[in-house]
C-alpha cells in the first residue's frame, strides 16, 4: 500500500492518502484494517474511499457525506480501475465546510501524481 502522509493541513484538520491494487469491496477493507494497524490511523476520524471495479463504483464517505464521490469521479476521469484510494482525515476541532472537498480532490490529485511518478 501507498502511503502519503500529512500532505494538506487546514485549520488544525490533517490529511493523507493511500492506495492499494484493489478489486472488490472486501478487499479494500482490509487493505484499511490494514492501514488502521499504524496507531496513527487508527486514531484518525474519517476514511473516505473509493474504487471503481469491472462490476462498477464502490465508495464509502466514513462520516465526510459526498467525498466518497469525490474520489468516484477522479478516479473515472483518470480511468484507473481496480486501484482504492484512501483518503484520511483527522479532524481539527473546526468544521472545513466545502472547503473539505477541496482538500479530498488536492488529496487525490497528489495522490495519482505520486503514482505516475513511481510507475
Amino acid at each position: 500500500m501507498r502511503v502519503l502522509e500529512n500532505i494538506i493541513s487546514d485549520r488544525g484538520s490533517k490529511y493523507a492518502v493511500s492506495g492499494a491494487a484493489c478489486t472488490s469491496e472486501a478487499e479494500a477493507r482490509a487493505l484499511i484494517k490494514e492501514l488502521c494497524r499504524k496507531k496513527k490511523f487508527a486514531k484518525a476520524t474519517h476514511h473516505t474511499w473509493g474504487l471503481l471495479t469491472d462490476q462498477g463504483p464502490i465508495k464509502n464517505d466514513d462520516g465526510e457525506s459526498g467525498a466518497g464521490m469525490v474520489i468516484i469521479r477522479m478516479l473515472e476521469r483518470e480511468n484507473l480501475r481496480n486501484h482504492v484510494v484512501v483518503v484520511t482525515r483527522w479532524y481539527g476541532g473546526k468544521h472545513l465546510g466545502g472547503d473539505r472537498f477541496r482538500h479530498v480532490q488536492d488529496a487525490v490529485r497528489i495522490y495519482m501524481d505520486d503514482l505516475a511518478a513511481g510507475r
